[in-house]
């Protein structure tokens, strides 16, 4: 068993190793409970804009590196260990990982970040890696000069759809609203790029495909099927919180996100959530390493208050 650490964050994406990096500078003795891959949901972004310290952008495959490496500078310690079972005891909190690891913390900061929801519709489980994915930066060289679909209207959607384009023939950007919900700047970018084609107010229905993706079945609002022929599909329609490890300990909020207050308290003592986890995380990079900071300064006030 480990020795007895001030807080444990779970959690390897920029909200967990913001709260490492503050935790550390507090003095706390801070452990950073990463899981095997380090970054989360900002693997997949080829760039992140608006974080402060970058006005051209930051590669998200870069952020969490450099973030890591400032925290562990710093003090915390970083274990590549993902966290299977989390208990409260008399001495703190105990996790439990996947390895057989065991660590104790008297405070605990829950980063584990969301995933992509799924479309749900036949077709994408069984063309998962064969033209489905969920990341553009890795397999848009692989389709390169074809035709590829994005589905969501959001930030990622928009973004994603961006790097696509760079090796895409065109990119069908697909979302069933009458109009992007991505910030200004992305929706502009959009708009002028020349090889992106939106389609509003469609659903996808169906990917289509026996070996790998060949296209994708569209239902419109006013009742109508088209078929489009694609060569890949990346979805980004939001994300699912990963709440497993509290979900017994306390209730979700309506998006199935963790409640917390502003500092980032849930309703357990000695337990903070802080990033995409959190219920009302404003998705942003930039919010997730705000939250992150907050939820480490939160469990520093609260370990003296025990004192």
């Amino acid at each position: 068993m480990s020795s007895l650490y001030d807080v444990a964050v779970v959690g390897g994406g920029i909200a967990g190793l913001s709260a490492g990096l503050a935790g550390a500078r507090l003095g706390r003795k801070t452990l950073v409970l990463t899981g095997e891959i380090l970054g989360g949901q900002l693997l997949s972004i080829a760039r992140v804009d608006g974080y402060p310290g970058f006005p051209e952008g930051v590669a998200g495959y870069d952020l969490c590196p450099m973030a890591q490496e400032q925290a562990v500078a710093c003090g915390a310690e970083l274990a590549a260990e993902r966290v299977r079972s989390l208990r409260r005891a008399d001495d703190g909190w105990h996790l439990f990982g996947e390895d057989g690891g065991e660590f104790v913390a008297r405070a605990v900061v829950l980063a584990t970040g969301a995933r992509l929801r799924e479309l749900g519709v036949p077709g994408e489980a069984a063309l998962r890696g064969k033209g489905v994915s969920h990341c553009a930066s890795c397999d848009g060289p692989l389709l390169r000069g074809r035709v590829v679909a994005v589905v969501g209207g959001g930030d990622s959607a928009a973004q994603e759809a961006l790097t696509l384009a760079e090796f895409a023939a065109r990119v069908i950007l697909v979302h069933r609203g009458p109009g992007l919900s991505a910030q200004a700047s992305y929706r502009e970018a959009v708009r002028a790029h020349p090889r992106i084609e939106t389609r509003a107010g469609c659903e996808v229905s169906e990917i289509l495909g026996q070996d790998a993706v060949t296209g994708l079945r569209l239902a419109d609002a006013a009742g109508g099927v088209s078929d489009v022929d694609v060569f890949g599909v990346f979805a980004y329609t939001g994300l699912q919180p990963m709440v497993d490890l509290v979900k017994d300990m306390l209730q979700v909020g309506p998006s199935g996100g963790v409640p917390t207050d502003g500092w980032m308290r849930t309703d357990v003592a000695g337990l903070f959530a802080a990033g995409a986890v959190r219920q009302g995380w404003a998705g942003r990079a930039v919010a997730s390493a705000g939250e992150g900071a907050t939820a480490a300064i939160a469990a520093d006030r609260y370990l003296r208050d025990l004192d």
